[in-house]
């Protein structure tokens, strides 16, 4: 019983976010996913790591999906996905530990750029 009420409370929290709010929730979750995935490479508990990097694979997919074509700066985010789904599959298909750490920095570096321009939209916008 206490499972579902906490499925319920995330499932309100999410709905009633910001998108800008959901968005770098997401890259947390993508974050926090990436780093399991390492832990759990390391300690060679393979199906743990899979699901890890299926985690983020879906967030990456969500992202790209969601994203609104009429803005040059989507073809440029989608190019982005695409890579990061690539480079995904490599680590899960190879195990690959190296590409993994790699591409953490990158996720990171996503969510800051989508931090800073969320605080220029609202300069901009005087909140």
């Amino acid at each position: 019983m206490q499972t579902n009420a906490n499925q319920e409370y995330r499932r309100q929290m999410i709905m009633n976010m910001t998108p800008q709010e959901l968005l770098l929730t997401l890259l947390d979750e993508l974050k926090k996913d990436a780093k399991i995935a390492e832990l759990r490479l390391e300690r060679e508990e393979f199906p743990e790591f899979e699901e890890a990097i299926d985690r983020c694979k879906d967030i990456i997919s969500y992202l790209d999906e969601t994203l609104d074509r009429q803005y040059e700066i989507s073809h440029e985010l989608h190019r982005m996905y695409e890579y990061f789904d690539y480079q995904l599959i490599r680590i899960k298909i190879g195990r690959n530990k190296e590409a993994l750490v790699n591409l953490r920095p990158m996720f990171e570096e996503l969510q800051d750029a989508f931090k800073e321009a969320d605080k220029n939209n609202a300069a901009a916008s005087g909140k």
